[in-house]
């Protein structure tokens, strides 16, 4: 039998009312598979349909609520803190065959997380169960990458930056990063948008699908999505808001331009290979 089909098999049973006191070794099996098979690489949370274009994989986001459905919290202890989870810290044995690097102090990797060959996280940073962040990719201080989150290959996440999560509905897409991009400090990127390949995202930007993408290489508006090979920043357009009395004056309210790349921003973002070495 396929872990597919066991995940789906074991979600049934907990929809007819399986709890987690009822969960016995062998349903606890089924999950401690699953939670390896994400850590290694196997499956993934989402997968691309088209251009800058996802599918959620619905029966790996049901293993992941199934982890939180069918284990009871207990008393943990990490580093000499006390603190009750459903689940301990991921292992960080097999980041050392791949090259992965996290500082002390401060990185955690919860269980079904996944870090490819050469990633940086610097402390300190989060990434949540289910999410993934691809090869040569760094995650740096401060930041989170949330639950089921995508993350490319060779993907920059500057400091004070955060990646959505997303488990329910679990036919919904997660954020996705998709690779070659780079995100500068202080962006938030939620609610399953996604930002195409090689593209540069402007410091503090916001990339969530009730906010217009103005995107002035094609002249198109975008909702949701940042087409691959652009250089975007934020900008604040006149809201209509400003027509009520109840604020005075004008009102302004968030937007997204999206220009072409030129080549000094490329060369701006490119990392040193120094670090990885």
């Amino acid at each position: 039998m396929s872990l597919e089909t066991e995940i789906s098999d074991l979600w049934n049973r907990y929809e007819d009312g399986l709890t987690a006191e009822e969960a016995g070794s062998s349903e606890l099996e089924t999950l401690d598979a699953f939670l390896a098979a994400l850590e290694a690489g196997e499956y993934r949370a989402a997968e691309k349909v088209g251009p800058a274009e996802w599918e959620a994989v619905p029966w790996v986001k049901r293993g992941v609520l199934l982890n939180f459905g069918l284990r009871e919290t207990q008393p943990r202890t990490y580093g000499g803190v006390d603190y009750y989870d459903v689940l301990p810290l991921r292992s960080t044995d097999d980041l050392a065959d791949r090259g992965a690097r996290n500082t002390p102090d401060g990185t955690v990797l919860r269980p079904g997380s996944y870090l490819g060959e050469d990633v940086i996280m610097m402390s300190p940073s989060f990434v949540n169960i289910g999410a993934r962040v691809g090869d040569d990719s760094l995650v740096d201080s401060n930041d989170v990458v949330g639950s089921c989150a995508q993350i490319g290959d060779g993907v920059k996440i500057g400091a004070n930056t955060l990646i959505g999560g997303v488990l329910e509905p679990v036919e919904d897409a997660p954020v996705v990063v998709e690779d070659g991009v780079s995100l500068g400090a202080g962006c938030r990127v939620t609610s399953g948008f996604v930002v195409g390949e090689n593209s540069v995202v402007g410091e503090d930007t916001l990339l969530t699908p009730r906010i217009p993408v103005y995107d002035l290489v094609e002249e198109e508006v975008h909702y949701g999505r940042l087409p691959p090979e652009r250089r975007a920043f934020q900008r604040y357009v006149e809201s209509s808001v400003s027509d009520e009395e109840l604020i005075p004056g004008k009102a302004y309210k968030p937007a997204v331009v999206a220009t072409g790349l030129e080549q000094e921003t490329l060369e701006a973002t490119q990392r040193e290979g120094a670090l990885r070495e």
